[in-house]
C-alpha cells in the first residue's frame, strides 16, 4: 500500500510509518506533503490551546471579580480559583516546550476576552454590557500564580 494512500485509511499507522521512514533517511518514501501539512497543524493546535487556556482564565476572573459572594463553595472550596491555577498550570507546560507560543499569548489576549465576556455573560446573568470594554487584565497577571483581581468598586 502507498504511504499517502495509508493517511486516509489509517492516520495512526500512517503516523507511524512515516515517523520510522524519517528515522532511516528515506525520504524518497515518506509522504511529504502530508508531514508538512500536518507539521503545520500541530503548531495551530498549539495556538487555540493556547487561546481556550486563556480564555477559560479570563472567564473565572471576571467571574470572580464581579461575584465575590460566589467565589467559595460551602466547603470552602472554589472550582473558579481551581480552573485557574489548572489553566495557568497548562499554559506554563505549553510555554515551557514552546516559548514562541508566549508572544501568540500576549496578542490572543484581546481577541478572547470578548469570547470570555460572552460566556461570563451566559453563565452570571450578567449583561455583556456590565464587562469592561477591553480586558481588565494583562497577559502577566493571567500568567501570575498570585493574581487575583480586586472587588468591584
Amino acid at each position: 500500500m502507498l504511504t499517502k494512500d495509508l493517511y486516509d485509511r489509517d492516520f495512526f499507522e500512517w503516523t507511524q510509518h512515516n515517523a520510522e521512514l524519517l528515522r532511516r533517511g528515506c525520504l524518497s518514501q515518506a509522504d511529504i506533503p502530508h508531514i508538512a501539512e500536518e507539521i503545520a497543524d500541530m503548531g495551530s493546535r498549539d495556538q487555540r490551546e493556547v487561546r481556550s487556556r486563556l480564555e477559560e482564565i479570563i472567564l473565572h476572573l471576571l467571574k470572580w471579580k464581579l461575584q465575590p459572594a460566589l467565589r467559595y463553595n460551602p466547603s470552602g472550596g472554589s472550582s473558579w480559583l481551581a480552573s485557574v491555577n489548572k489553566q495557568r498550570s497548562e499554559l506554563e507546560g505549553i510555554f515551557e516546550q514552546s516559548p514562541s507560543l508566549i508572544h501568540h499569548g500576549r496578542e490572543a489576549v484581546a481577541k478572547v476576552y470578548a469570547r470570555a465576556v460572552r460566556s461570563a455573560s451566559a453563565e452570571t446573568g450578567i449583561p455583556k454590557r456590565s464587562f469592561p470594554a477591553e480586558c481588565p487584565f494583562t497577559f502577566d497577571q493571567l500568567m501570575d500564580a498570585e493574581f487575583l483581581p480586586h472587588d468591584p468598586a
